[in-house]
């Protein structure tokens, strides 16, 4: 039997939720796919989480080895805006310094990126008012369908629960996400699609919003 231990994030987990992120930031796929440039990538998935509300986080460990991550806020609003105006700044300044701009596979990504944005894919409903809590979830590949996400999902409920958060709200593109997310609670909100991919995984992929009461 395996011991699986959900427990509160700490500063030496950085560096594996970090690597965790990066190999699985494409439906449970690695970044590397689309993206040169770890670093930066990983401070774009990670930074506001664990450098603004760390105490929001939680691990899975199994047999004593981080293997998956659940990155919570209890305020969507604050992180946008911490994100726009501390964050965003500084990963652009860095990823000028290290060249991120100048690597065929991340300007491809970002004209892509930049396609979707002006077909209005990126235009969606607000729904920080009613499910001001958000999450992004995610575990290697060896650690999956072992019930590491169900207890991560229970923990950080307790967690909003216990400092009176309404509700969450959060985003998928797995359909086996979407499955996942129904199952503990979660009803769509709104339903839209991504065209970033499609070079990488030859389709678009369907974005799902879901919100949970609390």
């Amino acid at each position: 039997m395996e011991e699986i231990i959900i427990r509160p994030y700490r500063q030496e987990d950085r560096l594996l939720v970090r690597e965790i992120a990066w190999n699985t930031a494409l439906m449970g796929e690695p970044a590397a796919l689309f993206f040169d440039g770890k670093e930066v990538f990983t401070d774009f998935l990670t930074g506001y989480f664990l450098d603004y509300e760390p105490e929001s986080c939680f691990v899975a460990q199994v047999n004593g080895r981080v293997s998956g991550y659940l990155l919570g806020t209890r305020d969507s609003v604050l992180l946008s805006r911490v994100f726009r105006d501390k964050i965003l700044p500084r990963l652009l300044l860095r990823a000028i310094r290290k060249g991120i701009f100048l690597k065929k596979k991340n300007l491809i990504f970002l004209a892509k990126c930049l396609r979707a944005i002006l077909r209005g894919e990126f235009k969606m409903p607000d729904f920080s008012r009613e499910y001001p809590a958000t999450l992004h979830i995610n575990l290697n590949r060896e650690s999956r369908g072992k019930g590491c996400g169900s207890k991560l999902m229970i923990v950080f409920f307790d967690y909003l629960l216990n400092s009176k958060v309404s509700g969450v709200h959060l985003a998928t593109m797995s359909e086996k996400g979407a499955c996942f997310f129904e199952k503990h609670g979660f009803g769509l909100l709104h339903k839209g699609k991504r065209s970033y991919f499609r070079h990488v995984l030859h389709r678009d992929v369907p974005l799902y919003i879901y919100g949970k009461k609390l």
